[in-house]
């Protein structure tokens, strides 16, 4: 037998699906990774912890599951966008990378949006906020120039794990496009973008297509995971395009929408939105985008709840911690008695762009228990993804339907408060890992599926549709504006008392 295999390069965890040349899923493995917060606002990552844990992953893969890995056809690797590694003339890291939810280049950003707001909509067709890479690099050319002036090569976090694994220095199209300084309407690095980022075009990795061979194994690499040396590696993209191919929306007008460490909210389009709260990216399939809208805190929300105010609780036969806060939650009434929770953790993109908000409790009475507490952070978080959806819609985006991915999507309870505040239909695929897309990205690579739309007929199915109730929708409905009320009357003050420096 014959496999594929994907590596997904996660927020805090590599992870390794294995599929067969049929589509179906054989294994998983993974292993966790720290990140550093040096400075309120600072989240950094050391690039060597993601080659350590892709070692541990692929180790643990190989050794729960028997197969021959030489009969591995094909891997590729994701990762989120944004995150840069910059290497010396060695190509070792100079330092830790900066993680794309580090808020510091908030002022970089701003300056951007306010000096090059042309310059990033005709070349780059995105806005700038701090979780980019080219307002990171300006803080960098402010504040370190001597890290940049050590930097020979520029890789982006996939890029340098499958660096490690091939010896191969390049990037694709799609991840070029989270730099925000590569100009997607000529298909190359932007002169004054780069220059901005205190960069020269030498620094700057080759761009190819997602399905481009990448390589193969070393010797070196294959001593250290297990895996055959000469594998087949391809370039592969970032972990949001991988998600969307998992999800099987991969025609004109297919949507997903996401609940991991950040809400998404994509639709497959033939064409950018120069919406400047939305997000543009090129799709795998050339002549399509997934112009989206975002959210900084979703799953992460309800894991900062967890950790805050329910480490007491434990596994119970067999239940997640997470299901037990579940099970709370759902005797609580559609709005949880007036209780508001604002997800602005890390501040809030879509429809804000404003790094200066804070997540709060808002409505608190003698009445409210945990449930509550727990319902609303789940409620606040659909309310924060209504608005992303409402942002697609005012441009033509809204789907009749979606299909919905991540870790908060495992969790019954909230699909069904999501399809309820949206006022749509969830579709929830059986699979929907970045890991699971790129061992079906591999299998376009290497030729053993004819197109994405071949690779999604044949490995993609949906396990569960989720219904929106209609009493509860117009429920929801008058809770949102008094969420959105709330915030107008708190972002004055958060503007004031936690000021983009």
């Amino acid at each position: 037998m014959k496999y594929l295999l994907g590596i997904d390069l996660g927020s805090g965890s590599v992870k390794a699906t294995l599929i067969d040349r049929h589509g179906r899923h054989l294994a998983d493995a993974a292993s966790e990774y720290p990140t550093h917060y040096p400075q309120a606002g600072w989240a950094e990552q050391d690039p060597r912890d993601w080659y350590r844990a892709a070692v541990r992953t692929l180790r643990q893969l190989l050794g729960s599951y028997a197969f021959d890995p030489a009969d591995i056809e094909a891997l590729t690797v994701d990762a989120a966008t944004h995150t840069a590694v910059l290497l010396d003339e060695a190509n070792r890291p100079l330092a830790n990378a900066i993680f794309w939810t580090d808020q510091r280049s908030a002022a970089q950003a701003a300056w951007l949006n306010t000096h090059a707001r042309d310059l990033l909509q005709n070349q780059a067709f995105n806005t700038a906020t701090s979780v980019w890479t080219l307002p990171q690099f300006m803080w960098l050319k402010e504040h370190q120039p001597e890290l940049l002036a050590k930097t020979r090569l520029v890789l982006f976090a996939k890029d340098y794990l499958r660096y490690c694994l091939t010896g191969d220095l390049a990037t694709d199209r799609i991840d070029a496009m989270g730099s925000l300084f590569y100009d997607a309407a000529r298909q190359r690095w932007s002169p004054e973008l780069v220059r901005l980022a205190g960069l020269t075009s030498a620094c700057l990795p080759l761009v190819r297509e997602p399905t481009d061979p990448a390589g193969t194994i070393t010797g070196q690499a294959a001593a250290d995971t297990g895996l055959a040396a000469g594998t087949p590696v391809f370039t592969g993209m970032t972990d949001t395009a991988m998600e969307l191919v998992a999800s099987g929306a991969v025609a004109l007008g297919q949507s997903a929408v996401k609940m991991a460490t950040a809400g998404r909210f994509y639709s497959i389009s033939d064409k950018p939105c120069l919406n400047p709260y939305l997000i543009n990216y090129q799709y795998i399939i050339p002549g399509t985008w997934y112009p989206g809208a975002a959210t900084k805190a979703s799953a992460s929300s309800f894991r900062w709840y967890r950790d805050a105010f329910a480490d007491n609780l434990v596994r119970q036969d067999g239940r997640s911690p997470y299901a037990i806060l579940d099970e709370a939650a759902a005797g609580v009434a559609p709005g949880s008695e007036g209780l508001i929770f604002h997800p602005y953790l890390m501040g809030e993109l879509t429809p804000y762009n404003d790094a200066s908000l804070r997540g709060s409790f808002v409505g608190v009475t003698m009445r409210h228990r945990q449930a509550h507490f727990t319902r609303a952070v789940l409620e606040g978080v659909a309310y924060s993804l209504r608005d992303c959806y409402e942002v697609l819609s005012s441009e033509g985006l809204a789907p009749d339907a979606a299909r919905i991915i991540g870790g908060g999507a495992k969790s019954p309870l909230w699909r069904g408060i999501l399809a309820d505040v949206l006022g749509i239909p969830l579709d929830k695929p059986v699979h929907d890992d970045s890991s699971f897309g790129a061992a079906m990205v591999a299998g376009i690579g290497c030729g053993l599926f004819r197109s994405v739309e071949d690779a999604a007929d044949r490995c993609v199915h949906i396990e569960s549709r989720t219904e929106p109730d209609a009493a509860r929708h117009d429920c929801y409905d008058k809770h949102i504006q008094r969420y959105r009320k709330i915030h107008d009357a708190l972002a004055p003050i958060y503007q004031q008392e936690y000021p983009i420096e």
